[in-house]
């Protein structure tokens, strides 16, 4: 792919460049083809909450926005595997509607969330690119979907609970393997698995895309920190694969005496753990391969460039706050 026809990667356009509203047509696009509807964004809002304390935990996400419905659409991008996942976002999605009702409103006032999930890892088994999940209560014994009555703008109205619990969007980019793309959800997986945007494409978002995410058009500095930025991400992959591949071979021998079946159920567990996101498997990894004091500082370097918090690179380096506030 030559230069002119090189797109920057979603995850580093939606932390710096859709969150102007004049970039907004893009992040429609996207959603409008993941929910089957338009969608107009209203504002981008703050994505990264405030801590009570210490010990709270931050809800990360790469977007925020509120729609012209007044619902919350958020969407974050993971790059790399993580163990606890999709308590994860069940954690994000229950915090951002706390967030979003103030004290003494009545229950009404509770927004509807669409949490969006771009994975570029294997996250469970599933042979399909995309998953939704809704909340439906169906009758044990007559099979009948429960409604609600409620009311709406001063008249009474069903809605089902699909149309007030959040919905999730599970986009697992590693399992598409499209060869002709032929519908606007299959464009939109192109480019965010392969960086390819069909120069005469109608899919919502994608023509604002090539428009505006040329890799060309970024200037010399915004250049080189995206390409760091990429270089990053292939060497945390790279690590955190070799952490996942070594602590699969440690459970897996440990486990032997135990059984063959039970050895590589433990094996893959701990290298489940071992390849964990937050960074402890990479301390581990790199402590065992090299033992240098040095390697530490540079992982734990390289995790500070790309914005990860202080007590994860501790985790992940056995480095001590003192040590990383320094870097």
């Amino acid at each position: 792919m030559s230069d002119d026809t090189k797109y920057i990667c979603f995850d580093w356009a939606a932390k710096k460049i859709l969150r102007d509203k004049a970039n907004f047509a893009v992040f429609e696009g996207l959603m409008t083809v993941l929910i089957g509807e338009p969608v107009r964004i209203v504002e981008i809002l703050e994505s990264e909450s405030n801590q009570e304390h210490e010990r709270d935990k931050f809800n990360r996400v790469d977007i925020k926005a509120r729609n012209s419905k007044d619902e919350i659409i958020i969407v974050e991008i993971q790059l790399t595997r993580e163990l606890y996942y999709l308590e994860r976002i069940l954690y994000g999605v229950s915090k951002t509607i706390t967030e979003h009702i103030s004290m003494g409103d009545d229950y009404d006032k509770v927004k509807k969330v669409y949490s969006i999930n771009i994975l570029y890892f294997d996250l469970g088994r599933g042979k399909d690119y995309l998953y939704h999940g809704t909340t439906t209560f169906r009758g044990v014994n007559t099979g009948d979907m429960l409604e609600i009555t409620m009311k709406d703008k001063d008249a009474l109205k069903l809605r089902t609970p699909a149309e007030i619990f959040p919905e999730y969007f599970l986009i697992r980019v590693n399992e598409f393997n499209v060869a002709e793309v032929s519908n606007y959800l299959e464009e939109w997986l192109d480019y965010l698995k392969n960086g390819r945007i069909r120069e005469n494409t109608t899919a919502p978002g994608l023509q604002e895309a090539r428009k505006k995410l040329q890799y060309m058009k970024m200037d010399a500095k915004e250049r080189k920190a995206y390409d760091r930025h990429v270089d990053n991400i292939r060497y945390q992959n790279s690590v955190f694969g070799a952490a996942h591949l070594e602590g699969w071979e440690e459970g897996h021998a440990e486990g032997h005496s135990q059984g063959l079946a039970e050895g590589r159920a433990e094996g893959r567990a701990e290298g489940r753990a071992e390849g964990r996101a937050e960074g402890r498997a990479e301390g581990r990894a790199e402590g065992r391969a090299e033992g240098e004091r040095e390697k530490q500082l540079e992982i734990a370097r390289r995790m500070k460039e790309m914005g990860l918090d202080p007590d994860s690179i501790c985790k992940a380096t056995g480095l001590n706050r003192e040590e990383v506030d320094r870097l």
